[in-house]
C-alpha cells in the first residue's frame, strides 16, 4: 500500500485578521450610528452587512487557528473541517442580516422618510476606504489560500457596496427622491443573498464530502488510468478536508506492482496539477472480486 501526504506550512494571517476586524468594528459602530441619525436604510443595510463581515473574519480567524492543530487519536484527520463549518455558520448569519435589512427598508419605503444625503455620502466614502484597505491586507495570501481568497473577495465586494451607497446619496441630493435610499437597500440585499447562497451551497457540498468544484474527477481518473502499469482504477474518492486541503483515496490494479518512486511521482502530480495534497493509494496485483477478501499489495 502506498500512503503519502503533502503538508504545506500554514502561513499566519493573524495580523491581517486583527487589523481587518478592528477597522471593521470601528466602522460598523460609526456607520450604524450615522445611519440612525440620517434615517438611512442604505447606511444601516451596509452597517449590517459589515457587521456580518466582522463575524465572518472572527470565525475565519478562529477556524484557521483551530485547523492548524495536529491530529490526535480521536480526530485522526485533525481539525481542518472547522473552516467548512464556519463557512456554513457565516452564511446563515448573513441570511439573517439580509432579512433584518429588508424589514427596515420596507418600513422606510412605506413611510417615505427623509434622509440626510450628505451624511450618507461621507460615511459611505469612509466605508470604501476601510473595506479597500482590509481587502488589500489579504491580497497576497488569497493566491495560495482559498479561505484567504474568500476574505479578500468579500471585503472587495463590500467596497463596491459602499460605492453603491455613495451613488445613492448623490442621487438623493440631486433629485430629492428619498425612495432611492430603501431601493439601494434592496439591491444590497440581492448582492448579499446572491454571494451568500454561493458560499452556503459550496460549503454544504464540502460538508457532505462532495468533490470540490475546482477538481474534475474524470480528469483525475484519466490521469490515474494513464499511469504505466495501471489496468484498473476503482474506489476513487475525492473530498475536502477543509477549505484549503483536499484528500484522495484510490485503488490501482497494477499486476506488476508499483515502486516507491512512482507513488511519490503520483503524489506530486496530483498536488501540482489537480490541487490534491493528501493522497492515499492502494496498489492491487489483481482486481478483487470478493468484497470480503482482504486487500493485498
Amino acid at each position: 500500500m502506498g500512503h503519502s501526504h503533502t503538508h504545506t506550512e500554514h502561513v499566519s494571517h493573524s495580523k491581517a485578521f486583527g487589523i481587518g476586524i478592528a477597522l471593521n468594528v470601528a466602522f460598523v459602530v460609526i456607520e450604524a450610528a450615522y445611519g440612525w441619525i440620517a434615517n438611512s436604510s442604505a447606511l444601516l443595510a451596509d452597517a449590517g452587512h459589515n457587521f456580518g463581515d466582522v463575524f465572518s473574519l472572527v470565525f475565519a480567524w478562529g477556524a484557521a487557528w483551530i485547523a492548524t492543530r495536529k491530529p490526535d487519536k480521536k480526530y485522526t484527520y485533525g481539525f481542518k473541517r472547522t473552516t467548512i463549518l464556519v463557512s456554513i455558520l457565516n452564511a446563515v448569519l448573513l441570511f439573517l442580516a439580509a432579512g433584518i435589512i429588508l424589514y427596515h427598508a420596507f418600513n422606510q419605503l412605506r413611510d417615505n422618510s427623509m434622509v440626510n444625503s450628505d451624511t450618507i455620502i461621507w460615511v459611505a466614502l469612509v466605508g470604501i476606504v476601510i473595506n479597500t484597505a482590509t481587502a488589500l491586507l489579504f491580497m497576497k495570501g488569497q493566491k495560495e489560500d482559498l479561505n484567504i481568497k474568500g476574505a479578500f473577495l468579500h471585503m472587495a465586494a463590500d467596497a463596491g457596496v459602499s460605492l453603491g451607497v455613495v451613488v445613492a446619496g448623490l442621487l438623493i441630493r440631486w433629485t430629492g427622491l428619498y425612495w432611492i435610499d430603501p431601493v439601494v437597500s434592496f439591491i444590497i440585499v440581492i448582492v448579499i443573498v446572491w454571494s451568500t447562497w454561493k458560499l452556503f451551497s459550496e460549503s454544504l457540498r464540502l460538508a457532505l464530502d462532495a468533490v470540490p468544484e475546482n477538481i474534475d474527477q474524470d480528469k483525475v481518473k484519466e490521469y490515474l488510468l494513464n499511469i504505466e502499469g495501471v489496468e484498473e482504477v476503482h474506489d476513487l474518492h475525492i473530498w475536502a478536508l477543509g477549505t484549503t486541503k483536499t484528500a484522495l483515496t484510490a485503488h490501482l490494479v497494477m499486476p506488476g506492482g508499483a515502486s516507491d518512486e512512482l507513488l511519490v511521482k503520483v503524489r506530486h502530480d496530483l498536488a501540482r496539477e489537480h490541487q490534491i495534497d493528501h493522497v492515499t493509494i492502494q496498489v492491487e496485483h489483481a482486481l478483487q472480486q470478493d468484497a470480503f477478501r482482504p486487500h493485498c499489495t
